[in-house]
């Protein structure tokens, strides 16, 4: 129920409100009831932070005294009553608080309070050295809290209110768990492992700690109203933790029996982990083997009740899929719970933990640190020996802000101090970052400058640059790039905003359009400067005549933005060592910056990212009067051996060369050849001479072996092609001997940016150019409750549009 800030004080003057209750979920927020009985638009439109909120309950059962509620997370300040006493308060969202019930009857009632945090802010209080730009309420800085709804660009989410973590009511009958810490470690090919658990009302014979197939007694320590159970642990020959790009990720089970009772702490994995950073980049490794780190910054998937279970572990496996090793939680959004960890843990992707300080200057005042300290010890302590987190950073451009805003480097107690030291004695196997985007230490530069350090790079996207720049910008980490308002799929336009005309000046589809707080433009509008400057073409002039082409242009601009960038990224030589694109999933229906649309669905760019990013990829790209450039680069940890294939076409559609040789790539390394190497002749085949017209249309390499089939295409000339009537696409669908359903996708002419539009299924690939006589395999899996495939397949360059049609028996 909401109530009138401050006009219900405790829970008995909640029976003089009329209401209207909500059925709560919880874990949960105030929004996630909302969407249950008004529907998801409601939930978004509500003003969470404008109003108080209570959540009631009655709790019955038995079960001797005393007993301990506890409170996994509440959004944000909150008070907490067992029938009519006022028993716990709590001022931060990630803090878990707890309290001890001395005596209760069979039956009680539960009741927090969150009060508006708009009632809240208008505390004043000290001012910050600078005003961040995300938000305009500058109080934030103070509250513990998630800028989820309360930042203008995250667009139509609701802000967080509510028992957003579970909430546990415990008796005596069992132990009880209030804190955890594992420290992994490797030597000499052992793994080690130090175990420190705090339980409350123990009782029985000594602990034993099991780790996998090992089992050790444990020594118990009393603490206070606690004990501490200790164990210590040796794995001979132990199976490293490896990413999934570079190996396997291998984890052990941990737990421990407490007389009857076994107490899963679960899953810990041994792995080392280093930046080096002498050079003035950041350079990660694993287990002593550098690794390219790709992937995106991770978005709540059910940003209205913070819930979604299955939903992570189904994004978690779509990063898997496309060959990603990386998320990035930022210090804008939640820590995500114990499954996300597992997941990651169990996939093999490593995790880029933000402290969540976000671009506020963050306050000296003592009782703040303090509230910052707990928080980060309750993050870390349960994570500990998960070695999916593998960097702490102090926040989310927490340093770049006063940079930007031309202030002096200024020291932040919480970011220099407090959190380093916390992440160095809770979590020794994390390598810790000031914060995210930051300079080299020691040295002069700013956190402005891409050059060095951590960058966030927008010089290719919101800066508008052409996608030559990445190649002078000098980018040696990227923790957030590439940010493009990206549009979702025809089919979800249809089926959320009605028409595609809709698209780029709807009110509704403008509000999902990501913009910078107090900027003139958006987004969108970036996506159409590069539709201008790459294809040649007015983009409002297309939105006007023919909406689906403008729609294709767009995401086809923003593909040609992510080839340029992450394919010269991934080489060897290029001084990058990781990429992480803003953002992975859209927070809401509509063109935002996700590679995944609000439900989940790949849009375009996310094939493009796919195929440079899997762990053997073929990279080719034009190198100047050096002609195009092949790249195989082979991050697995087993050689591949196979053959090396190119194939060029001319303008005609002839085959000039058909060219293989046999080609072995080392684990965790890469070969590069020039084109004109391979065919053993100089040919111009990039046209960089100018020597008479251009002669030829495309060059094709794919690298064969028994890890599968690495291909690329590459259409000579430019993106900007002009549209033909046809080009002579065909698609036939057939059922696999196995079962699966797989589409045939061919073309006679040169076919750019060939896509699958299917309904009920979802390709495997998509938005993939074709030379001339060219041919593709899709897989396809079911999506809906179709039982046939059927749909179109387009290229952006041809206004002829070819039904897939069944494959005749």
């Amino acid at each position: 129920m909401a109530t009138e800030p401050g006009s219900v004080t405790d829970p008995a003057g909640l029976a003089c409100v009329p209401g209207p209750w909500y059925v709560a979920q919880v874990p949960g927020t105030a929004a996630g009831a909302i969407r249950a009985t008004d529907g998801a638009a409601a939930a978004r439109a509500a003003k969470t932070d404008a109003v108080d909120w209570w959540f009631v309950t009655d709790v019955s059962g038995g079960g001797p005294g005393p007993w301990r509620l506890q409170f996994d997370g509440l959004a944000s300040h909150a008070e907490v009553w067992a029938g009519d006493d006022l028993v716990l308060t709590s001022e931060s969202m990630f803090v878990p608080a707890s309290v001890e019930l001395a005596s209760r009857p069979g039956a009680v009632t539960l009741a927090i309070r969150f009060p508006s945090l708009e009632a809240v802010l208008r505390r004043r209080r000290p001012r910050g050295r600078w005003r961040s730009s995300l938000v305009s309420a500058q109080g934030l800085r103070w509250i513990r809290t998630s800028l989820l709804g309360r930042a203008p660009v995250f667009g139509g989410v609701p802000a967080p209110v509510g028992p957003w973590r579970a909430v546990r009511l415990h008796d005596r009958a069992a132990p009880v768990l209030s804190d955890r810490h594992v420290v992994t470690a490797v030597a000499d090919g052992t793994g080690v492992l130090d175990l420190a658990v705090r339980v409350h009302r123990s009782a029985g014979p000594a602990p034993v700690v099991r780790l996998g197939d090992l089992a050790v007694v444990a020594t118990i320590v009393d603490v206070g109203d606690a004990q501490e159970v200790r164990a210590h642990l040796r794995v001979p020959d132990v199976r490293l933790w490896w990413p999934h790009t570079h190996g396997n990720p291998v984890t052990y089970p941990l737990s421990i029996d407490l007389g009857e009772h076994v107490v899963d702490l679960g899953a810990v994995g041994f792995r080392t982990v280093c930046a080096a950073r002498g050079d003035g980049g950041f350079r990660l490794s694993v287990n002593g083997v550098d690794v390219y780190c790709r992937g995106a910054v991770w978005t709540p998937v059910d940003p209205v009740g913070l819930g979604g279970r299955d939903q992570t572990r189904a994004t978690l496996e779509r990063v898997v899929e496309a060959g990603l090793n990386m998320v990035r939680v930022p210090g804008t959004a939640v820590y995500e719970d114990a499954a996300f960890w597992d997941d990651c843990a169990e996939l093999g992707v490593m995790v880029w933990q933000d402290a969540m300080l976000s671009t506020f200057d963050p306050p000296d005042d003592q009782p703040f640190l303090d509230l910052l300290t707990a928080e980060v010890e309750a993050v870390l302590r349960p994570l500990s020996g998960n070695p999916a987190l593998v960097v702490f950073s102090g926040g989310s451009e927490t340093e770049q802000q006063p940079a930007m805003l031309g202030f002096p480097a200024p020291h932040m107690t919480a970011v220099h101090d407090v959190i380093p030291a916390v992440v160095g004695r809770t979590a020794p196997g994390v390598v810790p970052v000031s914060s995210s985007p930051s300079p080299p230490p020691g040295g002069d530069a700013l956190a402005t400058h891409v050059g060095t350090g951590i960058a966030h790079y927008f010089g290719v996207g919101g800066y508008r640059l052409p996608p030559s720049d990445v190649r002078q910008a000098g980018v040696r980490f990227a923790a957030e790039c590439l940010a493009f308002s990206i549009p979702p799929s025809d089919a979800a336009i249809e089926a959320e905003f009605g028409s595609l005309a809709a698209a780029g000046h709807h009110p509704r589809w403008k509000a999902a359009v990501p913009r910078d707080n107090g900027a003139s433009w958006d987004f969108e509008d970036v996506r159409d400067h590069y539709v201008r400057t790459l294809f040649g073409e007015e983009p409002s002039t297309i939105r006007w005549s023919d909406p689906e082409r403008y729609l294709a242009l767009g995401r086809a601009a923003v593909c040609e933005a992510f080839a340029a960038t992450l394919g010269y990224w991934r080489r060897p030589d290029s001084g990058c060592d990781g990429a992480l694109v803003l953002a992975l999933r859209d927070l809401e229906p509509g063109a935002g910056w996700g590679l995944l649309d609000s439900d989940g669905r790949p849009k375009a760019p996310w094939f493009v990212m796919r195929r440079m990013s899997l762990p053997v990829a073929v990279l080719l790209a034009e190198d100047g009067l050096d002609g195009l450039r092949i790249d195989a680069v082979n991050d697995s940890d087993h050689t591949v051996a196979g053959e090396l294939r190119v194939q060029v076409h001319t303008r005609t559609g002839a085959r000039a060369f058909d060219v293989t040789e046999p080609v072995t790539v080392a684990a965790h390394a890469a070969r590069r050849w020039s084109l004109d190497t391979v065919l053993g002749r100089f040919t111009d085949a990039t046209h960089v001479h100018r020597f008479g017209p251009r002669g030829y249309d495309s060059v094709t390499v794919t690298l064969s072996s028994e890890d599968g089939v690495a291909e690329s295409v590459h259409l000579v000339g430019g993106p900007a092609r002009a549209l033909e009537r046809t080009v002579g696409l065909t698609a036939v669908v057939r059922q696999t001997a196995s079962g699966d359903w797989v589409v045939d996708v061919g073309t006679d002419g040169a076919a750019q940016y060939v896509h699958l539009d299917l309904r009920g299924f979802e390709p495997a690939d998509s938005w993939f150019h074709l030379p001339p006589g060219g041919a593709r395999t899709v897989p396809v899996r079911r999506t809906g409750t179709t039982d046939a495939v059927t749909g179109h397949v387009r290229a952006l360059n041809s206004m002829t549009v070819a039904p897939v049609v069944q494959a005749s028996t």
